[in-house]
């Protein structure tokens, strides 16, 4: 695979961002440099990570920046709940995002073992 674009992982993590803008912008005016701030760029990490590793030279740096985008997948996680619990984020948002971030972040994990056992071809 050529381009980092193409991979559904990357995509998916570009999905998820546009949902954590929308979801973010209702929060309180207080928290634009909060929660807000730190959940949009955790969500932005996570496909950022996937596209800087996809074009390093080795398949261990890939992986490197594959663990760092799933850390990010983590901390958002963290973050949602917490913005939940505080009443920023709605039941049918919260509902919608947690599954997205959740299958984001396993096949974030999926796509780790599969490059440990068979690096990408460049």
């Amino acid at each position: 695979m050529k381009n980092f674009k193409e991979l559904k992982v990357w995509q998916k993590g570009i999905e998820l961002v546009a949902i954590v803008y929308k979801i973010t912008a209702s929060f309180p005016e207080e928290e634009k440099y909060g929660l807000s701030a730190q959940m949009r760029r955790a969500a932005v990490s996570i496909p950022s990570n996937i596209a800087e590793g996809h074009l390093r030279k080795t398949a261990k740096d890939f992986r490197q920046f594959l663990s760092i985008a799933r850390g990010s997948c983590a901390e958002l996680e963290t973050q949602i709940i917490i913005a939940h619990k505080l009443g920023f984020i709605q039941d049918d948002d919260f509902n919608k995002l947690s599954p997205k971030v959740e299958e984001l972040s396993k096949m974030l994990s999926s796509f780790y073992s599969k490059i440990n056992s068979n690096p990408p071809t460049r």
